[in-house]
């Protein structure tokens, strides 16, 4: 079946209180997806942002970023005073001002909240307690990395298990209160999604960061010194992207040790976040196969080595271990044809972007029916911040080609989704932003760069989607990719 999905991270929905949340607008956005008969909605990662507010540097795998609990639901739950609208309008996310308004509402709503079976069996969890007591002691320690903190037995504790935990008792529970109200709040809206026929694709980094949970509770599963500190880290060499490459500061994992494990960390992982979406978006796929290792010591991801990784062996574990897992690989870039067997001998779907590969001769990428194809990714400028910066004579081949493949509006960037939508591939990904013909602004990430304003772009409302969806809707039906969910 041929389907369109939709990207759009929650962060940058509109909502009362400055950033995306699981509450009502959330809910908004759904229904209009279906109206506009879209299958799939795209998100990024839901993990506690960490280093630049990256989504690709959480504190955990496995925990959600309370940012995203939404202050409306806990109203309507009894457990706090409805709170004032703040930053409603803000087209950029101020995550520091937003985190300390919610604080107070957030701990007004522990303080109310009665524990029952539920929230019991979902504390037991091994990742919760993990995640409960790093961020306790994270805060304890001014938030710094867990690397930094001068009291042994908190740094050791998953090592030694030294640490008396009384005194941290409460801050801990607190930390367990908002990962269970995360999960059945995002639970609830999953299920919404689901039941008017859209699918939620998730997203998972490659990597972990080093300040996180993961490294802290896990050290044998990474290439560390006595210390804890990377002795290799990741990232790519020089691309597209950067003539230096991308230092992403990331531990390399231990493959040796998790092959021995049956690569238990990654079993988890994994089937955890099944739990949580529908599809999975596995970023920096190509790592499976090979990955840049590159001396912690070096300023920058120019000298490194590719080393190969036991990619095989791990979806094999993984896929007898897991069942109807849907993956998507992140298989962008200059890649050896090895990453692409890996890819096919599981039947992973792969992705092209139309972007990097639009004209026949930019790219060896071709239409294939088992395949995710985007106009642009989280990674990419808009299309119309896109082709507004090209000079005007790539501008005349670009609209040549399209003239030629039969779409000749006077809307490049209305032509580029046609011509998306119409490609061979079983799935199709649109971001919203390219829908409603959004500027620079709407850039969502420039990869080798931190900071403002990565990350920081959101709506002050859904009033352009909404406009849109008759359009959207006519371009689906003529694709053949219409939700029909009624």
């Amino acid at each position: 079946m041929r389907k369109a999905g939709i990207l759009m991270p929650v962060a940058s929905l509109p909502d009362r209180h400055g950033c995306g949340t699981f509450g009502k607008e959330a809910y908004h956005f759904v229904d209009l997806a279906q109206r506009a008969g879209f299958s799939i909605w795209q998100i990024l990662p839901l993990n506690p942002l960490g280093y630049g507010n990256s989504p690709y540097q959480p504190y955990s795998s496995f925990a959600m970023d309370d940012i995203y609990i939404s202050l409306d639901r806990l109203h309507e739950m009894g457990l706090i005073e409805k709170a004032p609208s703040y930053h409603k309008y803000a087209a950029q996310i101020d995550y520091e001002a937003v985190r300390k308004f919610r604080e107070p509402y957030l701990k007004e709503a522990y303080a109310n909240f009665k524990p029952d079976l539920n929230y019991s069996t979902f504390s037991y969890q091994e990742w919760v307690k993990n995640f409960a007591i790093f961020m306790a002691l994270k805060r304890r320690n001014g938030m710094r990395s867990w690397l930094e903190w001068e009291n042994a037995d908190e740094k050791n504790q998953p090592v030694n298990g030294k640490l008396d935990l009384k005194p941290y008792q409460d801050e801990i529970l607190y930390e367990v209160f908002k990962q269970y109200i995360l999960y059945l709040q995002w639970k609830d809206l999953k299920q919404y999604a689901n039941d008017r026929g859209i699918e939620i694709m998730g997203d998972i980094p490659f990597y972990v960061g080093i300040d996180s949970a993961d490294v802290w509770a896990n050290r044998e599963n990474f290439l560390l010194d006595d210390d804890g500190r990377p002795i290799f880290i990741a990232g790519v060499p020089p691309d597209y992207f950067s003539a230096t490459g991308q230092r992403w500061g990331n531990p390399i994992y231990d493959w040796d040790y998790m092959e021995k494990n049956d690569f238990a960390f990654w079993v988890e992982r994994i089937s955890y976040t099944q739990r949580l979406f529908d599809i999975i978006r596995v970023d920096h796929f190509r790592a499976f196969d090979t990955y840049w290792k590159i001396n912690a010591e070096c300023p920058t991801a120019i000298d490194g080595v590719w080393v190969e990784a036991p990619g095989y062996q791990l979806f094999d574990t993984l896929l007898g271990k897991t069942e109807n897992l849907q993956l998507v690989a992140e298989d962008l870039g200059d890649l050896r044809p090895e990453v692409h067997i890996l890819r096919d001998h599981y039947d992973f779907r792969g992705m092209r972007v139309i972007q990097f590969a639009f004209l026949p001769e930019e790219s060896d990428v071709h239409d294939r029916p088992h395949q995710l194809v985007y106009t642009g990714t989280h990674d990419n400028d808009t299309l119309f911040a896109w082709y507004r910066e090209k000079p005007q004579a790539e501008k005349r081949k670009l609209r040549r080609y399209l003239r030629s493949e039969g779409f000749n509006t006077h809307s490049f960037v209305n032509d580029v989704i046609s011509y998306a939508l119409t490609r061979e591939a079983d799935l199709v990904m649109i971001p919203l932003s390219d829908w409603l013909h959004k500027g620079h602004e709407a850039r969502l990430n420039t990869p080798g760069t931190v900071g403002a304003p990565n990350w920081m772009y959101r709506m002050s409302s859904l009033a352009p989607f909404a406009a849109k969806t008759a359009y959207m809707r006519k371009e689906l039906e003529r694709a053949g990719r219409i939700n029909t969910e009624e």
